[in-house]
């Protein structure tokens, strides 16, 4: 009967009921937990990794910027408010981490024990109050959309095509901040992510905001290092311009002019279809050339001394339709020699700390009779020298000599003067990321390399810094691991990484040249 009172076995059997059903809303409970534990871990290691090719990408940012200065410049402008407002939010979301997880820390160090991270006080009491929203948490809303706002204006204006990737990653619903709850209701975008979430569950989502920040980054690194730029297939004007290539800088009276008029993009191995030129005005006909691919090669009287011009067009069909790629360009052609040749036989400049190897000679004068004076230069034979620079950022190489009729040249030449570029810090022979296993590592060799240098200099390692997950670093001297470090090494975890760094290297030559700072390498252990 309705009315009736519960006997004591009914009374057993609705109590193991209430048990039972209470044990699977926990096993439930806590798979679910575990699940979002899982990701908070695999999170923390993407981030990890990420922030580590970032790093790379804003060192070879700034040497680029150092070397090659031009764009560069501004890359490196560009990079720098990126990092520095990127590092801000992301160290402001590692404070809120810190702060949600301070008790759960004194029992749990790791937080690794997932099922005990079901409640969300912590986090709440900082995001909401009796009002609904606390100023903290309005603050923290403001300081998403200024991170969005700011990584729009500074690198979106400059690649608009990222300006809806960043803010779909940083949306914070409407003008309001507000979303749309299952009802339709406008509710808090905060609320509806974080208010009564189990702990564990906002730790992810805050570390996947911070996982956005990295890959933000790793966007702007990546797309100003040029990895996005985006090829034309068709020769059209906007994707190409026309070159004039030659052997040599003049030629002589009376010389065949073998200059190449070729298109100015890599990858234009497209023969034209029309070709349409004329020299100083007179038309060039078909013995004038020979077609190659990506342009045309002249052959050509060089004319009376003076410049010629080359100008028309040159015609291409593109899936029947017709491109022509204008051409206006010139050379000169000389009597004889007025001047002295003077150049470098590796490159435009001179380098500090090397032997430059030199050529100086003027055409039509014996190069014993050719007289060459500059601070640190010295014939080795003929018109072969060697410059050895000092100090300064550029010197002037002063050549002289008698032509045959009398007629006296003196030329002098600037050179810009250049430190040698920063080594790239290398392992068994790779640079920046490496996958090494971890037997493999505690038995190579730690050295340095000059990336893309004419010059064969074998950099000796005399020290370096060795940093393991969650261990001091470790000083070593020479190139090899020492006891300490392989110690370290050992209890490196799989999939773990270890960064080598401060690598101190000298040239055996010349053992007082101080180079520029060593880029690091990151080492990814296999097993």
């Amino acid at each position: 009967m309705a009315g009736a009172k519960e006997t004591p076995r009914q009374k057993l059997i609705s109590l193991m009921y209430l048990v039972f059903i209470t044990m699977l809303a926990l096993n439930v409970s806590k798979e679910v937990l575990d699940g979002f534990g899982q990701m908070f871990v695999k999170l923390k290691s993407a981030n990890a990794r990420v922030a580590e090719s970032n790093e790379i990408y804003y060192q070879k940012i700034s040497v680029n910027a150092e070397e090659k200065e031009g764009k560069w410049i501004g890359h490196e402008r560009t990079a720098g408010e990126i990092k520095k407002t990127s590092d801000e939010f992301y160290n402001r979301i590692q404070e809120i981490k810190n702060q949600i997880t301070e008790k759960q820390r004194e029992k749990d160090p790791e937080l690794k024990e997932y099922s005990q991270m079901d409640k969300g006080e912590a986090l709440d009491l900082i995001f909401f109050d009796a009002n609904g929203v606390s100023p903290a948490g309005v603050e923290f809303i403001d300081m998403i959309n200024n991170y969005k706002m700011r990584v729009i204006q500074v690198f979106g204006s400059q690649f608009p095509k990222y300006i809806s990737l960043v803010e779909e990653r940083f949306f914070t619903g409407d003008q309001n901040n507000n979303v749309k709850n299952k009802d339709g209701q406008d509710q808090p975008w905060l609320s509806s992510n974080f208010e009564g979430f189990p702990l564990v569950s906002s730790l992810a989502k805050l570390t996947m905001m911070q996982n956005d920040i990295r890959l933000t980054e790793s966007d702007v690194l990546t797309t100003l290092m040029g990895k996005e730029l985006e090829l034309e297939t068709g020769v059209t004007e906007s994707n190409y311009i026309t070159l004039l290539k030659t052997e040599k800088g003049a030629y002589y009276q009376g010389e065949t002019f073998d200059g190449s008029v070729i298109l100015g993009r890599k990858g234009g191995a497209q023969n034209p279809n029309k070709v349409d030129l004329t020299l100083d005005g007179s038309p060039l006909k078909a013995g004038d050339y020979d077609l190659i691919p990506g342009g045309v090669k002249l052959k050509v009287g060089a004319g009376r001394p003076g410049d010629h011009t080359i100008k028309g067009d040159l015609v291409f069909l593109n899936d029947g339709v017709e491109s022509k790629i204008p051409v206006d360009q010139s050379f000169a052609v000389i009597a004889k020699p007025n001047s002295a040749v003077i150049s470098a036989d590796k490159m435009n400049v001179v380098y500090r700390g090397v032997d430059n190897p030199m050529t100086i000679s003027i055409p039509g004068i014996p190069d014993s009779k050719v007289k060459a004076s500059a601070p640190g230069l010295r014939r080795v034979k003929g018109s072969k020298y060697n410059m050895v620079p000092g100090k300064g950022r550029q010197l002037s190489i002063v050549a002289s000599g008698s032509l045959p009729d009398g007629q006296n040249i003196s030329t002098k030449t600037t050179f810009r003067i250049k430190d040698i570029p920063r080594p790239s810090g290398v392992v068994r022979g790779q640079s920046g990321n490496v996958t090494i296993p971890k037997n493999n590592l505690a038995i190579s060799t730690i050295g340095a390399v000059l990336d893309d240098f004419d010059f064969d200099i074998k950099l000796e390692t005399v020290s370096f810094k060795f940093k393991a997950p969650g261990q001091p670093t470790i000083n070593v001297t020479g190139s090899k691991l020492n006891d300490r470090a392989k110690s370290a090494l050992r209890r490196v975890k799989a999939g773990q990484a270890v960064q080598i760094f401060d690598i101190k290297v000298r040239n055996p030559k010349n053992p007082s040249y101080k180079f520029k700072k060593v880029s690091p390498v990151i080492c990814e252990i296999v097993n």
